[in-house]
């Protein structure tokens, strides 16, 4: 049994609806205003107004998108921004444009955090309902699979592996007759035509490799003949990430193997008003005179300069000066004989008294909110090695240069993953990578906050790694 998708796109919005009406009452009903009537039809404006804005934003963000193949982190998110982007809304019409508004101001807070935590639950509840449903035998789209080489066999494995993705094989066709299916071989390409009228195919998925284009021409058309939908399945699926991405360069697609929410101009731009904007008012508020303290104390326990700069690799490989205070002795020893780079170690006899507690408590990398104003560096973001570690790794770690497709980091999702210290032991250095690589693919304004929270309470509490 399948649905409509259309169907199910206005259920779903029916049962918003529900949720926003229930809570709207409930809340009215908790924070009544003077003489106010239950069922006047001021609250019956007010309804509809936050209804129809509920409808644009959740459209506008995508709210209603098919999530059966993605994770339920990703719908919340598109919650939580269209439930802020109708609370800020309601906020300006009902204040300005409402003189005699009569409710206070925590009727619109109230009313939208209930509408955060039902529309969630609710969503969840439903995503679980569907999934069960998939899974036996509703709402599922019926797949022809045209191909039965490795790219196709890997398509069938993946669908029944997955089966809240929500596709039924129905069968296969290939250039050559395979009588290795278990009788799911339907036939060969010429007898395409008859199979699409025969069974029930909602999409014709090509899994051919490249070589044999020229039949790719006559699936189409033979397809869309009979009204079904054709996905191809691209040759370098191999090389994909789950964050390729698609687009058109004039009629010609390009497909990006691999993108990140920070290729958007648009999200740099804020990235980077947000750098600024908090290192200036660390700077005001705290670094004006932390920064001379520490100054002090390092120069009363140890000769050399307050500052330590080093040259690290940055954006796009291109190489930066990285700044922090001095923790260790002045010309002591980074590399070894061999030309190895020495990484801090717990107890190094390198790190001076002051130098010890700058490290533990993190303080050491304050001077790095210079390189965040210079432009150099950003708040959140791969931490930099330094070269000696850099071309070392650069050699050996799979994926390692990648990290410089963004802006280097005082701080960062490996960091806070307890990912930090010394990369001695076999793999160490590998694991740090990858969750740097998941955090660039990930990335998110709403990440960073999580990441600056988690790194001050690391900080608070301490950290074994800071050394």
């Amino acid at each position: 049994m399948k649905w409509n998708t259309d169907v199910s796109y206005y259920i779903r919005l029916l049962i918003d609806y529900v949720v926003l009406t229930l809570f709207f009452l409930c809340t009215r009903r908790y924070i009544a205003g003077q003489g106010d009537v239950f069922f006047s039809s001021f609250n019956w404006l007010l309804l509809g107004i936050s209804l129809m804005a509920w409808t644009i934003i959740g459209i506008s963000v995508h709210l209603y998108d098919d999530f059966r193949t993605r994770p339920f982190s990703i719908e919340l998110v598109a919650i939580l921004k269209t439930v802020l982007i109708h609370a800020c809304l309601l906020t300006f019409l009902f204040f300005y444009f409402f003189k005699y508004y009569p409710y206070p101001r925590t009727f619109t807070l109230l009313y939208n955090l209930l509408v955060f935590s039902g529309i969630a639950i609710v969503k969840y509840i439903v995503k679980k309902s569907l999934l069960r449903l998939q899974i036996m035998g509703y709402n599922t789209k019926n797949v022809l699979i045209v191909g039965t080489g490795d790219m196709g066999m890997n398509f069938y494995k993946t669908i029944l592996d997955n089966e809240h993705f929500g596709y039924r094989c129905v069968g296969f066709v290939d250039e050559q007759t395979n009588t290795h299916l278990n009788g799911q071989f339907l036939g060969t390409l010429p007898d395409l035509k008859r199979i699409l009228e025969e069974h029930d195919i909602d999409d014709v998925v090509v899994a051919m490799p490249g070589g044999l284009n020229e039949q790719l021409h006559q699936i189409i058309v033979m397809s869309e003949q009979e009204a079904k939908r054709v996905r191809i399945i691209a040759d370098c699926y191999n090389y994909c990430t789950t964050t390729a991405s698609m687009h058109l360069c004039g009629n010609l697609p390009l497909l990006t193997i691999r993108s990140s929410p920070l290729d958007d101009p648009a999200r740099q731009r804020l990235k980077r008003f947000l750098d600024v904007t908090i290192s200036i008012l660390l700077f005001i508020s705290m670094f004006s005179w932390l920064f001379p303290i520490i100054a002090l104390l390092i120069k009363l326990t140890s000769k050399g300069p307050v500052l330590y700069k080093q040259e690290r690799w940055g954006l796009k490989n291109r190489k930066i000066t990285c700044y922090k205070f001095r923790s260790m002795v002045r010309d002591c020893d980074m590399v070894d004989a061999s030309g190895r780079f020495l990484q801090a170690t717990p107890n190094d006899k390198r790190i001076t008294p002051i130098g010890k507690f700058l490290r533990k408590s993190s303080l050491d990398e304050l001077p790095q909110f210079i390189n965040v104003l210079r432009g150099d560096m950003t708040l959140v973001g791969p931490r930099p090695h330094a070269i000696p570690l850099h071309m070392e790794s650069k050699q050996t770690i799979q994926r390692y240069m990648l990290r410089h497709l963004v802006k280097p980091g005082i701080t960062g999702w490996a960091q806070v993953n307890g990912c930090r210290g010394e990369t001695r032991l076999p793999g160490q250095m590998q694991k740090r990578v990858d969750l740097d690589l998941w955090y660039i693919e990930n990335y998110s304004c709403w990440l960073d906050c999580q990441i600056i929270l988690q790194t001050c309470m690391n900080i608070i509490k301490g950290d074994k790694q800071a050394y």
